[in-house]
Protein backbone atom coordinates (compact mmCIF):
# COMPACT_ATOMS: atom_id res chain seq x y z
CA UNK A 1 0.00 0.00 0.00
CA UNK A 2 0.97 3.16 -1.07
CA UNK A 3 1.89 5.75 1.82
CA UNK A 4 -0.81 8.66 0.26
CA UNK A 5 -3.38 5.15 0.46
CA UNK A 6 -2.93 4.72 4.23
CA UNK A 7 -4.51 8.01 5.08
CA UNK A 8 -7.64 8.78 4.72
CA UNK A 9 -9.92 12.38 5.44
CA UNK A 10 -12.83 12.28 7.77
CA UNK A 11 -15.41 14.48 9.37
CA UNK A 12 -15.50 14.62 13.32
CA UNK A 13 -18.21 17.01 14.27
CA UNK A 14 -17.46 20.47 12.39
CA UNK A 15 -13.53 19.23 12.10
CA UNK A 16 -11.62 17.57 9.44
CA UNK A 17 -8.75 15.25 9.99
CA UNK A 18 -6.57 13.09 7.96
CA UNK A 19 -6.17 10.01 9.92
CA UNK A 20 -3.20 7.69 9.01
CA UNK A 21 -1.88 4.09 9.16
CA UNK A 22 -5.16 2.81 10.31
CA UNK A 23 -4.47 -1.02 10.07
CA UNK A 24 -1.09 -0.69 12.01
CA UNK A 25 -0.93 -3.06 14.41
CA UNK A 26 -0.14 -1.45 17.70
CA UNK A 27 -0.92 -4.59 20.25
CA UNK A 28 0.92 -6.96 18.53
CA UNK A 29 0.11 -9.86 20.71
CA UNK A 30 -3.66 -9.51 20.02
CA UNK A 31 -3.56 -7.75 16.55
CA UNK A 32 -4.93 -4.45 18.11
CA UNK A 33 -4.80 -1.30 15.68
CA UNK A 34 -4.51 2.21 15.42
CA UNK A 35 -8.04 1.66 14.18
CA UNK A 36 -9.64 0.12 16.50
CA UNK A 37 -7.51 2.39 18.89
CA UNK A 38 -9.10 5.50 17.06
CA UNK A 39 -12.70 3.59 17.79
CA UNK A 40 -12.29 3.10 21.06
CA UNK A 41 -11.94 7.00 21.67
CA UNK A 42 -14.04 7.78 20.00
CA UNK A 43 -17.03 5.49 21.52
CA UNK A 44 -15.63 6.13 24.98
CA UNK A 45 -15.78 9.91 24.32
CA UNK A 46 -19.37 10.99 26.17
CA UNK A 47 -18.20 9.60 29.03
CA UNK A 48 -14.12 10.03 28.74
CA UNK A 49 -14.34 13.94 28.06
CA UNK A 50 -15.99 15.37 31.30
CA UNK A 51 -13.02 14.08 32.96
CA UNK A 52 -10.39 15.36 30.73
CA UNK A 53 -12.38 18.93 31.04
CA UNK A 54 -9.94 21.99 32.21
CA UNK A 55 -6.92 19.48 32.96
CA UNK A 56 -3.51 19.80 31.31
CA UNK A 57 -2.97 16.42 29.66
CA UNK A 58 0.49 14.78 29.07
CA UNK A 59 0.53 12.47 26.38
CA UNK A 60 2.18 9.20 26.78
CA UNK A 61 2.55 7.93 22.95
CA UNK A 62 3.74 4.57 21.15
CA UNK A 63 4.26 5.70 17.63
CA UNK A 64 5.68 1.55 16.74
CA UNK A 65 2.86 -0.11 19.32
CA UNK A 66 3.29 -1.38 22.97
CA UNK A 67 6.35 -3.23 22.62
CA UNK A 68 8.06 -0.30 20.68
CA UNK A 69 9.67 2.88 22.22
CA UNK A 70 7.45 5.20 23.93
CA UNK A 71 7.76 9.37 24.95
CA UNK A 72 5.78 11.69 27.21
CA UNK A 73 4.66 14.54 25.68
CA UNK A 74 3.62 17.50 28.00
CA UNK A 75 4.14 20.48 25.59
CA UNK A 76 1.49 19.96 22.91
CA UNK A 77 2.88 19.44 19.49
CA UNK A 78 3.31 22.07 17.26
CA UNK A 79 2.36 20.54 14.28
CA UNK A 80 -1.40 20.62 15.79
CA UNK A 81 -4.00 21.56 14.04
CA UNK A 82 -5.32 25.51 14.90
CA UNK A 83 -8.14 24.35 16.05
CA UNK A 84 -6.66 22.00 18.70
CA UNK A 85 -6.69 24.33 22.06
CA UNK A 86 -3.54 24.85 24.69
CA UNK A 87 -3.61 26.03 28.20
CA UNK A 88 -0.49 27.54 29.79
CA UNK A 89 0.67 25.68 33.26
CA UNK A 90 4.03 27.48 35.00
CA UNK A 91 6.71 24.46 36.20
CA UNK A 92 8.32 25.18 39.14
CA UNK A 93 10.76 22.27 37.69
CA UNK A 94 11.64 23.87 34.62
CA UNK A 95 10.86 27.37 35.40
CA UNK A 96 8.50 28.18 32.80
CA UNK A 97 5.21 27.23 31.39
CA UNK A 98 4.45 24.16 29.73
CA UNK A 99 1.68 24.40 26.80
CA UNK A 100 -0.32 21.17 27.48
CA UNK A 101 -3.04 20.19 24.88
CA UNK A 102 -6.41 21.12 26.02
CA UNK A 103 -8.37 18.08 25.10
CA UNK A 104 -11.94 19.10 24.94
CA UNK A 105 -13.94 17.97 22.13
CA UNK A 106 -14.43 14.78 20.21
CA UNK A 107 -12.24 15.84 17.74
CA UNK A 108 -9.06 16.64 19.38
CA UNK A 109 -9.43 13.42 21.11
CA UNK A 110 -9.25 10.90 17.90
CA UNK A 111 -6.35 14.06 16.98
CA UNK A 112 -4.28 12.84 19.74
CA UNK A 113 -5.40 9.09 19.38
CA UNK A 114 -3.79 9.47 15.61
CA UNK A 115 -0.57 10.67 17.21
CA UNK A 116 -0.64 6.65 18.84
CA UNK A 117 -1.35 8.62 22.24
CA UNK A 118 -2.53 5.19 23.64
CA UNK A 119 -2.62 6.12 27.47
CA UNK A 120 -3.67 10.00 28.91
CA UNK A 121 -2.00 10.82 32.45
CA UNK A 122 -3.94 14.13 34.19
CA UNK A 123 -3.73 16.17 37.16
CA UNK A 124 -5.63 16.18 40.02
CA UNK A 125 -6.09 19.98 39.16
CA UNK A 126 -7.80 22.25 36.52
CA UNK A 127 -5.29 24.19 34.51
CA UNK A 128 -5.85 27.34 35.48
CA UNK A 129 -5.82 26.48 39.50
CA UNK A 130 -2.73 24.65 39.24
CA UNK A 131 -2.39 24.83 43.49
CA UNK A 132 -5.38 23.49 43.79
CA UNK A 133 -6.28 19.89 43.49
CA UNK A 134 -10.06 18.59 42.65
CA UNK A 135 -9.34 15.72 44.35
CA UNK A 136 -6.95 12.99 46.17
CA UNK A 137 -6.02 9.98 44.69
CA UNK A 138 -4.58 6.90 45.97
CA UNK A 139 -2.06 4.89 43.80
CA UNK A 140 -2.31 1.14 44.90
CA UNK A 141 0.98 -0.82 43.49
CA UNK A 142 1.32 -4.31 43.92
CA UNK A 143 4.28 -6.03 44.19
CA UNK A 144 5.19 -9.64 42.71
CA UNK A 145 3.48 -11.94 44.11
CA UNK A 146 1.21 -9.60 45.21
CA UNK A 147 -1.65 -8.19 42.61
CA UNK A 148 -4.76 -6.62 42.34
CA UNK A 149 -6.84 -8.57 45.05
CA UNK A 150 -4.36 -7.29 47.54
CA UNK A 151 -4.61 -3.80 46.44
CA UNK A 152 -8.79 -4.48 46.65
CA UNK A 153 -8.19 -5.12 50.14
CA UNK A 154 -6.54 -2.51 50.68
CA UNK A 155 -8.38 -0.06 49.22
CA UNK A 156 -11.19 -1.29 51.09
CA UNK A 157 -9.32 -0.44 54.15
CA UNK A 158 -9.33 3.44 52.92
CA UNK A 159 -12.99 2.73 52.31
CA UNK A 160 -13.55 1.94 55.63
CA UNK A 161 -11.50 4.81 56.40
CA UNK A 162 -13.33 7.49 54.70
CA UNK A 163 -16.73 5.83 55.66
CA UNK A 164 -16.43 6.22 58.69
CA UNK A 165 -15.72 10.50 58.83
CA UNK A 166 -18.77 10.25 56.21
CA UNK A 167 -17.21 10.60 53.01
CA UNK A 168 -17.47 8.74 49.68
CA UNK A 169 -14.37 7.40 47.49
CA UNK A 170 -13.83 6.40 44.14
CA UNK A 171 -12.07 3.14 42.62
CA UNK A 172 -10.79 2.26 39.44
CA UNK A 173 -8.48 -0.44 38.48
CA UNK A 174 -4.96 1.23 36.69
CA UNK A 175 -5.65 -1.08 33.67
CA UNK A 176 -2.43 -1.80 34.56
CA UNK A 177 -1.33 -4.12 37.88
CA UNK A 178 -2.84 -2.37 40.33
CA UNK A 179 -5.75 0.52 40.94
CA UNK A 180 -6.32 3.68 42.01
CA UNK A 181 -8.98 5.26 44.74
CA UNK A 182 -9.96 8.82 44.28
CA UNK A 183 -11.30 10.60 47.01
CA UNK A 184 -13.44 13.88 45.69
CA UNK A 185 -12.92 17.10 47.19
CA UNK A 186 -14.27 20.24 44.89
CA UNK A 187 -13.90 22.48 47.45
CA UNK A 188 -11.19 25.25 48.06
CA UNK A 189 -7.78 24.00 49.50
CA UNK A 190 -4.83 23.36 48.31
CA UNK A 191 -1.86 20.62 47.82
CA UNK A 192 -0.21 22.28 50.93
CA UNK A 193 -3.05 20.87 52.65
CA UNK A 194 -3.52 17.59 50.43
CA UNK A 195 -0.35 16.25 50.01
CA UNK A 196 0.70 16.08 54.04
CA UNK A 197 -2.73 14.28 54.64
CA UNK A 198 -2.02 12.08 52.00
CA UNK A 199 1.24 10.91 52.76
CA UNK A 200 0.02 10.48 56.87
CA UNK A 201 -2.93 8.17 56.31
CA UNK A 202 -0.65 5.64 53.77
CA UNK A 203 1.75 5.85 56.83
CA UNK A 204 -0.93 4.70 59.51
CA UNK A 205 -2.42 2.39 57.03
CA UNK A 206 1.26 1.04 57.28
CA UNK A 207 1.16 0.86 60.87
CA UNK A 208 -2.24 -0.91 61.17
CA UNK A 209 -1.76 -3.17 58.12
CA UNK A 210 2.16 -3.83 58.17
CA UNK A 211 2.09 -7.20 56.53
CA UNK A 212 0.80 -6.20 53.25
CA UNK A 213 0.69 -2.19 53.37
CA UNK A 214 4.22 -0.15 52.69
CA UNK A 215 4.18 3.16 52.01
CA UNK A 216 7.79 3.90 51.10
CA UNK A 217 8.40 3.74 47.54
CA UNK A 218 11.66 1.66 48.04
CA UNK A 219 11.35 -1.85 45.84
CA UNK A 220 13.28 -3.21 48.32
CA UNK A 221 10.16 -2.88 50.37
CA UNK A 222 7.60 -4.04 48.31
CA UNK A 223 7.89 -7.73 47.71
CA UNK A 224 4.39 -9.30 48.36
CA UNK A 225 2.94 -5.67 49.69
CA UNK A 226 1.02 -3.19 48.12
CA UNK A 227 2.63 0.43 48.06
CA UNK A 228 -0.19 3.12 48.92
CA UNK A 229 1.54 5.84 46.49
CA UNK A 230 0.07 9.07 48.30
CA UNK A 231 3.12 10.96 45.96
CA UNK A 232 0.90 11.59 43.62
CA UNK A 233 -1.02 14.37 45.23
CA UNK A 234 1.81 17.07 44.17
CA UNK A 235 1.12 19.92 41.18
CA UNK A 236 3.51 18.33 38.86
CA UNK A 237 2.35 14.56 39.47
CA UNK A 238 0.07 12.75 37.04
CA UNK A 239 -2.12 9.76 37.01
CA UNK A 240 -3.90 7.87 34.42
CA UNK A 241 -7.39 9.18 33.42
CA UNK A 242 -10.18 7.32 33.86
CA UNK A 243 -11.25 5.29 30.14
CA UNK A 244 -7.67 5.47 29.20
CA UNK A 245 -6.15 2.37 27.40
CA UNK A 246 -3.12 1.39 28.68
CA UNK A 247 0.22 0.10 26.81
CA UNK A 248 0.47 -3.44 28.25
CA UNK A 249 -0.29 -7.11 26.15
CA UNK A 250 -3.79 -6.51 25.60
CA UNK A 251 -5.87 -3.15 24.87
CA UNK A 252 -7.02 -2.79 28.58
CA UNK A 253 -8.22 0.00 30.14
CA UNK A 254 -8.53 2.25 33.16
CA UNK A 255 -11.67 1.09 34.52
CA UNK A 256 -14.31 2.43 37.02
CA UNK A 257 -15.58 -0.08 39.43
CA UNK A 258 -17.91 -0.55 42.39
CA UNK A 259 -17.54 -1.37 45.25
CA UNK A 260 -19.23 -4.56 45.49
CA UNK A 261 -16.41 -5.77 42.79
CA UNK A 262 -13.85 -4.77 44.71
CA UNK A 263 -14.99 -7.15 47.50
CA UNK A 264 -16.21 -9.60 45.33
CA UNK A 265 -12.49 -9.53 43.72
CA UNK A 266 -11.03 -10.22 47.59
CA UNK A 267 -13.67 -13.05 48.23
CA UNK A 268 -12.58 -14.87 45.23
CA UNK A 269 -9.00 -14.12 45.16
CA UNK A 270 -9.26 -13.59 41.51
CA UNK A 271 -7.36 -10.78 39.67
CA UNK A 272 -9.14 -11.59 36.81
CA UNK A 273 -12.35 -10.38 37.61
CA UNK A 274 -11.05 -6.56 37.86
CA UNK A 275 -9.19 -6.70 34.53
CA UNK A 276 -11.08 -4.96 31.56
CA UNK A 277 -10.69 -4.41 27.79
CA UNK A 278 -12.13 -1.64 25.40
CA UNK A 279 -14.84 -4.15 24.92
CA UNK A 280 -16.04 -4.81 28.25
CA UNK A 281 -15.51 -1.11 29.26
CA UNK A 282 -17.99 -0.15 26.13
CA UNK A 283 -20.68 -2.82 27.12
CA UNK A 284 -20.36 -1.73 30.89
CA UNK A 285 -20.71 1.67 30.08
CA UNK A 286 -23.89 0.62 28.30
CA UNK A 287 -25.29 -1.22 31.20
CA UNK A 288 -24.35 1.51 33.74
CA UNK A 289 -23.36 4.80 32.59
CA UNK A 290 -20.25 6.80 34.06
CA UNK A 291 -19.48 5.14 37.22
CA UNK A 292 -16.62 7.72 38.21
CA UNK A 293 -19.09 10.80 36.86
CA UNK A 294 -20.34 11.50 40.76
CA UNK A 295 -16.20 12.74 41.46
CA UNK A 296 -16.41 15.26 39.43
CA UNK A 297 -19.07 17.44 41.46
CA UNK A 298 -19.14 15.79 44.73
CA UNK A 299 -17.57 18.39 47.65
CA UNK A 300 -15.91 16.95 50.11
CA UNK A 301 -13.61 18.39 53.01
CA UNK A 302 -10.52 16.54 54.05
CA UNK A 303 -10.48 15.76 57.82
CA UNK A 304 -8.48 17.93 60.18
CA UNK A 305 -6.23 15.19 60.57
CA UNK A 306 -5.88 11.49 60.45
Amino acid sequence: MSPAAQKIEVRVGNRTLTLSNLDKVLYPATGFTKGQVIDYYSRIAPVLLPHLKNRPLTMKRYPNGVDGMFFFEKNCPKHRPEWVKTVDVFSKDNDKDISYCHVDSLATLVWAANLADLELHTSMHFAKTASRPQMMVYDLDPGEPADIVQCAQVALWLRDYFERRGMQLFPKTSGSKGMQVYVPLNTATSYDAVTPFAKALAQQLELEHPELVVHNMKKDLRHGKVLVDWSQNVSAKTTICVYSLRARQQPTCSTPITWAEVQACVDAGDASLLTFVTDDVLARVEAHGDLFAPALTLKQKLPRSV
